[in-house]
Order: structure tokens, then C-alpha cells, then sequence
């Protein structure tokens, strides 16, 4: 569901699977496009068949965010170059599954750079 604004910037969406939508808007202030991924990942007790399928490339992402169901945890060591040390907890499987691929595809993970307030730190 969109707003109306929303709705009159939507230049495409596709449904990349069951559980990933991409859209690309127009912005109205500065005429540039935007891709923006949406996706729900399968929760930690999942058989890893689904959790796998989920984690395998789609295609180019621009933008992730969603209920990704991953705990990333503090420690960062050999992620260094994609997540900071503000996670939460320790790493559970789907975080392992989750920053192995952002290493893979070179992306970062941003709400892991910055310290924020621990209620902030999950979505469950």
C-alpha cells in the first residue's frame, strides 16, 4: 500500500520473490530515481533450504531494509569492512547467514556503525 505521493512517484515495482519487492520512484525536488528493496527473511527457525533460497542473489541491490530476522551481535571481527561494532547481542545463525551476504555483495551494514539506545537495536 501506497500514499498518493508514493503512488505518483512509482516509476516500477516487481515482486523479486515471495518475500522481496523492488520499486524505483522519481523524486519530485531534485528528478532523480530511487530502488528501493523491501524484503521479510525467513525467521531463525526456518529449515535452511528457505533460508538459503532467501539469501541467494536476485540480482543488483541498491537499498535493503526490512524484518531481516537476523542478530548480527557486537563482535565484528572479519566484517570489519561491512558492519561496525553497535550490533546487539550475539550472531545467530540468520546473522551469519545475513552478513555473509552483505560481504558478498559488498554492501554495508549501516544500523551496526552507530551507537543507538538498545531499544532501538531489534524489532521483536
Amino acid at each position: 500500500m501506497l500514499s498518493k505521493e508514493a503512488y505518483r512517484a512509482l516509476i516500477e515495482w516487481e515482486a523479486v520473490s515471495p518475500r522481496i519487492i523492488r520499486a524505483s520512484f522519481r523524486t519530485v525536488k531534485q528528478k532523480v530515481n530511487m530502488s528501493v528493496i523491501q524484503c521479510y527473511a525467513p525467521t531463525n527457525d526456518k529449515d535452511a533450504s528457505i533460508k538459503e533460497e532467501f539469501y541467494m542473489q536476485k540480482g543488483n541491490l541498491k537499498i535493503l531494509m526490512g524484518d531481516l530476522n537476523a542478530k548480527i551481535g557486537s563482535d565484528n571481527t572479519g566484517y570489519e569492512e561491512i558492519m561496525g561494532r553497535h550490533g546487539l547481542g550475539v550472531m545467530n545463525e540468520n546473522g551469519e547467514l545475513f552478513t555473509n551476504f552483505f560481504a558478498g555483495n559488498q554492501y554495508v551494514i549501516g544500523g551496526s556503525i552507530f551507537p543507538h539506545k538498545r531499544i532501538h537495536k531489534a524489532t521483536w
